[in-house]
Protein backbone atom coordinates (compact mmCIF):
# COMPACT_ATOMS: atom_id res chain seq x y z
CA UNK A 1 0.00 0.00 0.00
CA UNK A 2 1.23 3.55 -0.84
CA UNK A 3 0.90 5.78 1.85
CA UNK A 4 0.51 10.31 1.13
CA UNK A 5 2.60 11.06 4.28
CA UNK A 6 5.11 9.53 6.52
CA UNK A 7 2.45 9.93 9.15
CA UNK A 8 -0.13 7.77 7.68
CA UNK A 9 2.20 5.59 7.23
CA UNK A 10 3.20 5.66 11.08
CA UNK A 11 -0.58 5.27 11.71
CA UNK A 12 -1.09 2.61 9.89
CA UNK A 13 1.80 0.52 11.21
CA UNK A 14 1.02 1.00 14.65
CA UNK A 15 -2.79 0.81 14.43
CA UNK A 16 -2.36 -2.55 13.01
CA UNK A 17 0.34 -3.90 15.37
CA UNK A 18 -2.40 -2.67 18.12
CA UNK A 19 -5.18 -4.33 16.53
CA UNK A 20 -3.99 -8.06 15.80
CA UNK A 21 -2.19 -7.86 20.11
CA UNK A 22 1.38 -7.46 18.41
CA UNK A 23 1.51 -4.88 20.85
CA UNK A 24 -0.51 -6.09 23.79
CA UNK A 25 -3.23 -3.34 25.75
CA UNK A 26 -1.48 -1.73 28.17
CA UNK A 27 2.11 -1.39 26.79
CA UNK A 28 4.05 1.27 26.34
CA UNK A 29 5.19 2.92 23.52
CA UNK A 30 8.35 4.40 23.45
CA UNK A 31 8.03 7.34 20.90
CA UNK A 32 12.19 7.36 20.19
CA UNK A 33 12.37 3.78 19.67
CA UNK A 34 9.07 3.57 17.76
CA UNK A 35 10.10 6.33 15.40
CA UNK A 36 13.38 4.78 14.43
CA UNK A 37 11.83 1.12 14.09
CA UNK A 38 9.57 3.14 11.26
CA UNK A 39 12.17 4.68 10.02
CA UNK A 40 10.98 8.61 10.64
CA UNK A 41 11.10 11.33 12.70
CA UNK A 42 9.27 11.71 15.90
CA UNK A 43 7.10 14.59 14.26
CA UNK A 44 4.95 12.22 11.70
CA UNK A 45 5.21 9.47 14.48
CA UNK A 46 3.26 11.72 17.11
CA UNK A 47 0.83 13.27 14.76
CA UNK A 48 -0.11 9.51 14.24
CA UNK A 49 -0.48 8.81 18.15
CA UNK A 50 -2.85 11.58 18.31
CA UNK A 51 -5.37 9.81 15.62
CA UNK A 52 -4.79 6.65 17.38
CA UNK A 53 -5.80 8.95 20.84
CA UNK A 54 -9.06 9.49 18.66
CA UNK A 55 -10.19 6.53 18.35
CA UNK A 56 -9.15 5.19 22.19
CA UNK A 57 -6.54 2.64 21.23
CA UNK A 58 -3.50 5.31 22.41
CA UNK A 59 -3.42 7.21 25.60
CA UNK A 60 -0.93 10.00 25.80
CA UNK A 61 0.26 12.17 28.23
CA UNK A 62 2.21 15.77 27.24
CA UNK A 63 5.82 14.67 27.54
CA UNK A 64 5.26 10.72 28.35
CA UNK A 65 5.53 8.03 26.25
CA UNK A 66 2.53 7.07 24.55
CA UNK A 67 0.55 3.53 26.22
CA UNK A 68 -1.81 1.30 24.36
CA UNK A 69 -5.23 1.68 26.09
CA UNK A 70 -5.99 -1.34 28.35
CA UNK A 71 -9.38 -3.40 27.28
CA UNK A 72 -12.43 -2.76 29.39
CA UNK A 73 -15.94 -4.05 29.93
CA UNK A 74 -17.28 -1.35 29.19
CA UNK A 75 -15.90 -0.71 25.93
CA UNK A 76 -16.96 -4.06 24.35
CA UNK A 77 -20.25 -3.85 25.95
CA UNK A 78 -20.02 -0.62 23.92
CA UNK A 79 -19.05 -2.75 20.73
CA UNK A 80 -21.40 -5.46 21.25
CA UNK A 81 -24.92 -2.75 21.83
CA UNK A 82 -23.88 -1.54 18.71
CA UNK A 83 -23.25 -4.85 16.50
CA UNK A 84 -26.96 -5.71 18.17
CA UNK A 85 -27.65 -2.81 16.78
CA UNK A 86 -26.09 -2.41 13.38
CA UNK A 87 -25.42 -6.27 12.32
CA UNK A 88 -28.92 -7.37 11.82
CA UNK A 89 -30.01 -3.81 10.30
CA UNK A 90 -27.41 -4.56 7.58
CA UNK A 91 -28.31 -8.52 7.34
CA UNK A 92 -31.87 -7.70 6.65
CA UNK A 93 -31.20 -5.05 4.13
CA UNK A 94 -28.98 -7.32 2.32
CA UNK A 95 -32.13 -9.44 2.38
CA UNK A 96 -33.55 -7.05 0.72
CA UNK A 97 -31.11 -5.54 -1.54
CA UNK A 98 -28.41 -8.01 -2.84
CA UNK A 99 -27.47 -8.64 -6.54
CA UNK A 100 -26.53 -11.99 -7.84
CA UNK A 101 -23.17 -10.34 -7.67
CA UNK A 102 -23.39 -10.08 -4.06
CA UNK A 103 -24.82 -13.73 -3.81
CA UNK A 104 -22.25 -15.02 -5.67
CA UNK A 105 -19.60 -13.42 -3.12
CA UNK A 106 -21.38 -14.12 -0.01
CA UNK A 107 -21.16 -18.18 -1.11
CA UNK A 108 -17.45 -17.57 -1.82
CA UNK A 109 -16.80 -16.37 1.31
CA UNK A 110 -19.00 -19.09 2.81
CA UNK A 111 -16.72 -21.69 1.24
CA UNK A 112 -13.60 -20.72 3.23
CA UNK A 113 -15.09 -20.23 6.40
CA UNK A 114 -13.30 -22.21 9.84
CA UNK A 115 -14.10 -23.25 12.82
CA UNK A 116 -13.43 -19.69 15.36
CA UNK A 117 -10.87 -21.45 17.42
CA UNK A 118 -7.24 -20.93 18.78
CA UNK A 119 -6.10 -23.65 16.58
CA UNK A 120 -7.55 -22.13 13.45
CA UNK A 121 -6.40 -18.45 14.52
CA UNK A 122 -5.98 -15.37 12.35
CA UNK A 123 -7.04 -17.33 9.50
CA UNK A 124 -10.54 -18.28 10.88
CA UNK A 125 -10.91 -14.67 11.67
CA UNK A 126 -10.28 -13.33 8.73
CA UNK A 127 -12.53 -15.96 7.15
CA UNK A 128 -15.52 -14.87 9.62
CA UNK A 129 -14.89 -11.30 8.85
CA UNK A 130 -15.04 -11.80 5.00
CA UNK A 131 -18.23 -13.82 5.53
CA UNK A 132 -20.02 -10.86 7.53
CA UNK A 133 -18.15 -7.97 5.36
CA UNK A 134 -19.76 -10.06 1.84
CA UNK A 135 -23.14 -9.77 3.98
CA UNK A 136 -22.60 -5.95 4.84
CA UNK A 137 -22.03 -5.13 0.96
CA UNK A 138 -25.09 -6.88 0.07
CA UNK A 139 -26.96 -4.06 2.12
CA UNK A 140 -25.53 -1.45 -0.34
CA UNK A 141 -25.71 1.25 2.15
CA UNK A 142 -22.39 3.02 2.12
CA UNK A 143 -22.13 4.20 5.53
CA UNK A 144 -23.56 1.50 7.07
CA UNK A 145 -20.58 -0.55 5.81
CA UNK A 146 -17.99 1.63 7.11
CA UNK A 147 -19.13 2.31 10.51
CA UNK A 148 -19.66 -1.68 10.55
CA UNK A 149 -15.76 -1.88 8.76
CA UNK A 150 -14.36 0.49 11.86
CA UNK A 151 -16.35 -1.20 14.82
CA UNK A 152 -15.13 -4.50 13.47
CA UNK A 153 -11.18 -3.05 13.25
CA UNK A 154 -11.60 -1.25 16.53
CA UNK A 155 -13.17 -4.68 18.41
CA UNK A 156 -10.24 -7.01 17.23
CA UNK A 157 -8.46 -6.76 20.28
CA UNK A 158 -11.53 -8.48 22.14
CA UNK A 159 -12.07 -10.77 19.27
CA UNK A 160 -8.83 -12.33 20.23
CA UNK A 161 -9.30 -12.34 23.84
CA UNK A 162 -12.72 -14.62 23.17
CA UNK A 163 -10.34 -16.84 21.32
CA UNK A 164 -8.17 -17.12 24.52
CA UNK A 165 -10.96 -18.43 26.48
CA UNK A 166 -12.11 -22.19 26.76
CA UNK A 167 -13.83 -23.59 24.06
CA UNK A 168 -16.94 -25.62 23.09
CA UNK A 169 -16.85 -27.88 20.42
CA UNK A 170 -20.65 -27.66 20.08
CA UNK A 171 -20.67 -23.66 20.39
CA UNK A 172 -18.42 -23.55 17.51
CA UNK A 173 -20.59 -26.00 15.61
CA UNK A 174 -23.64 -24.06 16.15
CA UNK A 175 -21.21 -20.94 15.04
CA UNK A 176 -20.73 -22.57 11.39
CA UNK A 177 -24.49 -23.84 10.90
CA UNK A 178 -25.63 -20.13 12.05
CA UNK A 179 -23.32 -19.17 9.08
CA UNK A 180 -25.10 -21.54 6.61
CA UNK A 181 -28.76 -21.06 7.79
CA UNK A 182 -27.98 -16.67 7.79
CA UNK A 183 -26.90 -17.56 3.70
CA UNK A 184 -29.61 -19.31 3.10
CA UNK A 185 -32.29 -16.66 4.65
CA UNK A 186 -30.70 -13.88 2.92
CA UNK A 187 -30.73 -15.59 -0.05
CA UNK A 188 -33.86 -16.41 -0.15
CA UNK A 189 -34.68 -12.60 0.82
CA UNK A 190 -36.37 -13.31 4.26
CA UNK A 191 -35.13 -10.16 5.77
CA UNK A 192 -37.14 -10.55 9.53
CA UNK A 193 -35.90 -13.87 10.04
CA UNK A 194 -32.34 -12.87 9.08
CA UNK A 195 -32.63 -10.09 11.41
CA UNK A 196 -33.57 -11.89 14.03
CA UNK A 197 -31.08 -15.14 13.77
CA UNK A 198 -28.23 -12.47 13.42
CA UNK A 199 -28.93 -10.63 16.98
CA UNK A 200 -28.43 -14.40 18.06
CA UNK A 201 -25.34 -14.81 16.17
CA UNK A 202 -23.97 -11.88 17.55
CA UNK A 203 -24.72 -12.48 21.18
CA UNK A 204 -23.02 -15.61 21.01
CA UNK A 205 -19.95 -14.52 18.69
CA UNK A 206 -16.05 -14.45 20.25
CA UNK A 207 -16.64 -10.81 21.19
CA UNK A 208 -19.79 -11.79 23.23
CA UNK A 209 -17.93 -14.95 24.85
CA UNK A 210 -15.18 -11.79 25.54
CA UNK A 211 -17.84 -9.42 26.89
CA UNK A 212 -18.66 -12.67 29.51
CA UNK A 213 -15.29 -12.90 30.04
CA UNK A 214 -13.96 -9.61 31.14
CA UNK A 215 -17.32 -9.50 33.12
CA UNK A 216 -16.38 -11.86 34.96
CA UNK A 217 -13.27 -10.46 36.24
Amino acid sequence: MIYKTKSDLAYAEVRQRILSGAIPPGSLLPQRQLAESLGMSLTPLREALKRLMSEGLVELESHRDARVSAISSQEIHDFMDLRLALDPFATSLAAERHTDADAAAMKESFSRLLPVTRDQGEAALTAHRDFHEAIYRGSHNPRLIHLLDEIWDLSDRYRRLGLSLPESGASREQDHEEHEDLLRLVLARRGEDAHRLMEGHVRRSVIGLAAEGLAGN
